[in-house]
């Protein structure tokens, strides 16, 4: 029988070293997923020219719709639900959600080769062969949310790792052939290599068939995360059509190109939830009123961050940032600091949404993502009308800020709803 005092104290350096530990895989993890994303960014854009790279950004941020679409549905349901679940509740579950992922990399990649093979073109031609690259692309990503659901962030690194890997001799055959569509197949081939690897990690197979059962059992959080996902990517998506309909293609692979030199943050935003929503859950089941604190903290370091890797930008010398990033460079430059303050407000944010995903505060996430969306969509499109790329960025930097504080609003609610009720919301499907 402990003590009052053992039980505040003797639990917790092991705790702490424990989320420590699986914090720390979760940022190696996002470290080599940011690694691969700049150098394949940066390898497009000096090897294709600024028109070229625009092309390849539209399939690139039509890509992150998709994976918000396959997440909502598939991987959130699941890390909110079984992390740190008994083993054979886990396996159950990530073969059911893998599977869902999978359903949805065929069922939308078939729709974007026939979108791609309508258009033509050199942005039809990249578009449907995003579309036969979808499904290992969204397998891959699957199997990440699945390990850091275990608590197992090294599995999720390793992967990340084989596909960093795989990339290398992917990218030199795709210069060679210099073409869009050649670099979005070697992007998607290196990912299927390690969609592949990671079923041998798993020891799990997808399951396909049981996509529809998955999707019943959580429907309840599932459709309000599947809106509240596209609505970030989508809005990224509307921004980047918009701004190449008012200024130019060649204006969306600038803002790529400014985002490319804020990628470990950038990288670390789109992919955050693989750790944070995990660990959240996990201290809201153990130490529920640290959660805020916990959450302030993953902002609060995030934002602090990218402004220290934005002043850093400032002071880098033109020299280094052709070398970087080519010819992209010189209009690119002219955003770092709009960017910056963006993905600060951005950092910001997620730690106010990883504590409402914890709670399954569904609605509250889904209004403050909708408002945030409006919000980026507005600044982004307005700006570029008032300004031209210039404007479009500050106006995304400023909307960004503002749904951030719409986040911490919801948060601060949330957590008096459940400190004023006695019974904590639990799953009721």
């Amino acid at each position: 029988m402990t003590t009052e005092g053992d039980k505040t104290t003797t639990p917790a350096g092991p705790a702490r070293r424990a989320i420590v530990g699986r914090l720390s895989w979760g940022l190696a993890d996002q470290a080599a997923s940011s690694l691969s994303n700049f150098v394949v960014g940066v390898y497009v854009a000096r090897s294709l020219g600024l028109t070229a790279f625009g092309v390849f950004s539209l399939a690139w941020v039509t890509y992150g719709v998709v994976l918000s679409v396959s997440r909502g549905l598939a991987t959130d349901p699941l890390v909110v639900r079984f992390s740190g679940v008994p083993d054979d509740s886990w396996r159950g579950a990530v073969a059911r959600s893998s599977g869902t992922a999978l359903g949805v990399g065929t069922a939308i990649g078939a729709a974007c080769l026939v979108v791609g093979l309508a258009l033509g073109g050199s942005v039809g031609t990249a578009f449907a062969c995003l579309g036969i690259m979808l499904p290992g692309l969204l397998l891959q990503d699957a199997w990440r949310y699945a390990f850091f659901a275990a608590g197992a962030g090294r599995k999720a690194f390793v992967n990340d790792v084989v596909w960093g890997v795989a990339l290398v001799p992917a990218m030199v055959v795709a210069a060679h052939v210099g073409s869009v569509s050649a670099f979005v197949l070697a992007w998607g081939a290196s990912a299927a290599v390690a969609a592949v690897y990671g079923c041998f990690q798993s020891g799990i197979r997808p399951r396909p068939t049981g996509g529809r059962e998955w999707l019943r059992e959580h429907r309840d959080l599932s459709y309000r995360y599947l809106v509240e996902n596209v609505g970030v990517s989508g809005a990224s998506q509307l921004r980047a059509y918009g701004l190449g309909a008012i200024v130019g293609v060649s204006a969306v692979g600038v803002v790529r190109g400014a985002e490319l030199l804020l990628g470990p943050f950038m990288a670390l935003l789109m992919g955050l939830s693989l750790v944070t929503v995990a660990e959240a859950a996990r201290v809201l089941r153990q130490a529920p009123h640290r959660l805020g604190v916990f959450c302030l903290l993953l902002g609060g370091i995030q934002a602090v961050a990218a402004l220290l890797w934005g002043a850093a930008l400032l002071l880098m010398p033109d020299r280094l940032g052709e070398l970087v990033l080519g010819d992209v460079w010189g209009s690119a430059s002219e955003l770092i600091v709009p960017v910056t303050l963006g993905v600060a407000g951005a950092g910001l944010g997620t730690g106010a949404a990883a504590g409402l995903r914890a709670l399954a505060a569904a609605r509250r996430s889904l209004r403050s993502q909708l408002f945030a969306s409006a919000c980026y969509v507005a600044g982004g499109l307005g700006g570029a009308v008032l300004a031209g790329t210039v404007g479009s960025a500050w106006g995304v930097a400023t909307a960004t800020v503002c749904g951030s504080a719409v986040w911490w609003l919801q948060l601060r609610s949330a957590l008096r709803e459940r400190h004023h009720n006695s019974i904590p919301e639990v799953r009721t499907s």
